[in-house]
């Protein structure tokens, strides 16, 4: 079957414990965020952040490898869609999505 890492997608699975090594500056700010009890969840959480956006960019050059860029057009139509999103706050809680999620 292989080893557990294997047997289980990004974000799915048992915790287990390994060793990491993080910058002094950055251990600090996740024990103020959270505390040291919650310092595997933070870091756990931004690991699989990471493995989505990874995965989102692999899959973004694949359908350009394929398709060809986006237009430009798309991307000011999309850009624009997005600052307007991000200047009305009225959208943001209705959605549940807040504009500094997104930076």
């Amino acid at each position: 079957m292989g080893t557990p890492e294997q047997a289980f997608p990004p974000g799915e699975g048992p915790a287990a414990k390994v060793s990491v090594s993080l910058r002094a500056g950055n251990i600090r700010a996740i024990k103020e965020r959270v505390g040291a009890r919650g310092f595997s969840a933070y870091v756990d959480a931004a690991v699989e952040r990471q493995i989505e956006r990874d995965l989102l960019e692999e899959a973004l050059q694949a359908n350009e490898n394929e398709c060809g860029p986006i237009p430009q057009h798309l991307r000011d139509e999309a850009e624009q869609l997005l600052r307007s999103v991000k200047s009305a706050p009225e959208l943001q809680e209705e959605r549940g999505w807040h504009a500094h999620e997104a930076s």
